[in-house]
């Protein structure tokens, strides 16, 4: 069992990085009751990862039984997720205030891009938006070329899902010593910035250009920190920052030493960064696999997320799993005595319904009387 079992969570069905958080949360043993509309996307037919563990409840918080069914869900749980804009649960009368009244410790988290207040709070937005404002995005990409989005890896996932895990988790070890819960504003571009704390202290010393894309240690500018193309037009990246590992890339590669013997000479970068592609481009992905993988030249394949689970590296660790048919990610991070563990795939849509409200105490007759008015289904 993992290390939050015994605690229950009600996710409001969202997007992105909410169900994020759910899912981590229900891998590391929480039961996470993900609270749907009647007409909502079945996530069973979509493979939806982030459903997995979960439990499906189809219920209408527009009917006032339904507002009051989960008002009752609550007083059983430990936290809630709030994936809505600011102020839409408290129209629907389960914002903290009702809520908390029913459950003084309930820790409510609050999911959004820009925040619960502030000039852009109500404003739509997507992680694009997100790391638009704080850095993120101006900093990625190549010099004298558009900013390129890195995915919605920024933004949503690590600023947005794992910010709000990392909140709730400390929430509930508050909560466990003053028996009093709270509400958490997790907002993405709270998260985006923090991603970016590294740079705003690089560039504080003189150590980083921030006007510039691919002008820095870390930004593609630098021949040793970058990826390339290889004979059969696959990549491979390199990360040789430290000296020594700088001279072990230098023998292995074979690499002139009048010619990148100064590794920090940044003006002489670009035209190193040539010299080293036209070397890169002699051999093969694999043939560059066999000479450095697993030394300290810092090196590894370039691999689509498609070929990354059948990466031996990663299939020692069990880096990856399969279930029902779909292959994901493994639960991170990994526990010597509580593993986390991955209970089912995704749910069809408010199968739990019945069997979640009986099990929070509601009688057979109230479930039936709540399906016959379209409260839940």
């Amino acid at each position: 069992m993992g290390p939050l079992n015994g605690f229950t969570v009600i996710e409001l069905a969202g997007i992105g990085p909410a169900p994020m958080g759910g899912m981590m949360l229900a891998d590391m043993g929480a039961e996470v009751i993900r609270i749907e509309r009647a007409n909502g996307a079945d996530l069973k037919q979509l493979k939806d990862v982030s459903a997995r563990g979960k439990k499906s409840v189809v219920l209408n918080l527009k009917h006032p039984e339904g507002v009051e069914t989960l008002l009752r869900m609550v007083e059983n749980a430990d936290v809630l997720i709030d994936p809505y804009r600011p102020g839409v649960c408290e129209k629907l009368g389960i914002g903290p205030d009702a809520c908390m009244a029913r459950n003084p410790r309930l820790v409510f988290a609050r999911m959004t891009g820009w925040g619960q207040d502030g000039p852009l709070a109500r404003a739509a937005g997507h992680d694009i938006n997100y790391i638009s404002l704080t850095g993120a995005l101006f900093a990625t990409g190549r010099r004298n070329e558009k900013p390129v989005p890195p995915l919605n890896l920024v933004g949503d996932m690590g600023g947005g899902g794992m910010l709000l895990v990392n909140g709730v988790l400390a929430a509930l070890l508050e909560a466990a010593n003053s028996g009093k819960g709270q509400v958490i504003d997790v907002a993405m571009v709270d998260g985006a910035a923090q991603l970016m704390w590294m740079f705003h202290g690089f560039e504080a010393v003189g150590a980083w250009d921030a006007s510039q894309r691919e002008a820095n240690l870390l930004d593609g500018a630098a021949h040793f920190y970058d990826t390339y193309e290889c004979a059969d037009g696959r990549y491979i990246s390199l990360g040789s920052i430290e000296p020594q590992f700088y001279a072990l890339l230098m023998q292995l590669a074979e690499l002139p030493e009048a010619d990148f013997a100064n590794q920090h000479d940044v003006a002489r970068w670009p035209e190193l960064t040539e010299k080293l592609a036209a070397i890169i481009k002699q051999k093969t992905q694999a043939e560059w696999c066999e000479l450095m993988e697993g030394t300290d030249v810092c090196f590894a394949p370039v691999l689509s997320f498609t070929e990354a689970p059948s990466h031996p590296a990663n299939v020692a660790r069990n880096t990856y799993i399969e279930v029902d048919g779909v292959t994901q990610p493994a639960p991170a991070p990994r526990f010597s005595r509580t593993p986390s563990s991955v209970a089912h795939g995704p749910r069809a849509l408010g199968e739990d319904t019945a069997a979640t409200l009986a099990a929070m105490g509601f009688a057979e007759s109230e479930i039936h009387a709540l399906r016959d008015a379209g409260t839940i289904g």
